[in-house]
């Protein structure tokens, strides 16, 4: 297939096109830097917003895979303007341009859009989707880790210090980025099992995880057990004003990101998860876990 990518050069896109060259697809991929050549890629230079560029992305492709978004902003505008308007201007170009198939990645802080302006955005673009013409399914992944994260890479990074704050009593589960990358390239093709369908894919542990063991596991994979922290909602908005005036817009712990982080349920739902003869995941969490630290410690991140 001829696969239009946006989020290309992102964490989970980047692990999207090397599945998607490993089995044999074109992949043409917005960017909005210049890119070192790969073969079977073809970069097309370009934002969400410019709609030539967008034309030229999804010329000829059989599906797009709508990944880009942004999951820190300084606004909700900002968040609409990127994952509302960008999600629009994308499904433009691809029914103008005839693709027959289009896959968006949204989130599962969709479900809960009053907790978070990001969440919020997401819940506003899914119904974009929804009400267009075109083959279409929406995935909303949980929290997705692996190799080229920096996300939860501070967590591997707290565990390494013997010390992992997380929010108090919840549960949520998690999915290691090939896997997820996988299920994205196997709702490429056209297929009655997806279509119209929104999943919630995880790594399969029934219930997800209590942020406890979810620490302790990424502890273990940093050779530590570390101590395990429960803040306070209270405390982590504190924590959030001080990250985000230490490190400005790199700041990783935002007051947006609290609101979803502090509710107490982001366990995939039984009844979202892409049926079994489409997909299932293959990386067990914890030695996906134990295959990231490795990586981070292989780039010096750790």
């Amino acid at each position: 297939m001829r696969i239009a990518l946006t989020g290309g050069t992102g964490f989970v896109g980047g692990a999207l096109i090397d599945q998607a060259l490993a089995a044999g697809h074109e992949v043409r991929a917005l960017a909005r830097k210049v890119q070192a050549p790969r073969d079977s890629v073809t970069w097309v230079a370009g934002d969400l917003a410019n709609e030539d560029a967008l034309a030229e992305l999804v010329m000829g492709a059989q599906a797009v895979i709508h990944v880009a978004g942004l999951v820190n902003a300084p606004s909700p505008a900002a968040f609409d303007a990127a994952n509302v308007e960008g999600t629009r201007t994308v499904l433009n170009a691809a029914l103008a341009a005839g693709v027959e198939r289009f896959v968006f990645v949204s989130s599962l802080s969709a479900r809960e859009p009053q907790l978070s302006a990001y969440g919020a955005s997401k819940a506003r673009a899914e119904p974009l989707v929804r009400a267009a013409a075109i083959d279409w399914t929406i995935v909303r992944p949980p929290a997705v880790y692996g190799p080229r994260d920096r996300e939860m890479f501070e967590l591997f990074r707290a565990a390494r210090w013997g010390l992992v704050p997380v929010p108090g009593h919840g549960r949520a589960s998690v999915i290691h980025v090939d896997d997820l990358a996988r299920l994205l390239l196997a709702l490429a093709p056209r297929s009655a099992v997806s279509r119209g369908a929104t999943f919630e894919p995880d790594d399969g542990k029934p219930g997800g995880w209590d942020h406890h063991a979810l620490a302790l596991a990424i502890g273990a994979s940093v050779d530590r057990r570390p101590l395990v922290w429960h803040v306070s909602s209270a405390l982590m908005s504190l924590a959030a004003k001080a990250d985000m005036w230490l490190r400005k817009s790199g700041a990783k712990l935002t007051l947006d990101r609290v609101g979803y982080m502090t509710h107490p349920d982001w366990v995939v739902s039984e009844a979202a998860v892409p049926p079994a003869e489409l997909w299932r995941p293959q990386i067990e969490t914890g030695d996906g876990m134990k295959a990231t630290a490795r990586w981070y410690r292989e780039q010096g991140w750790l």
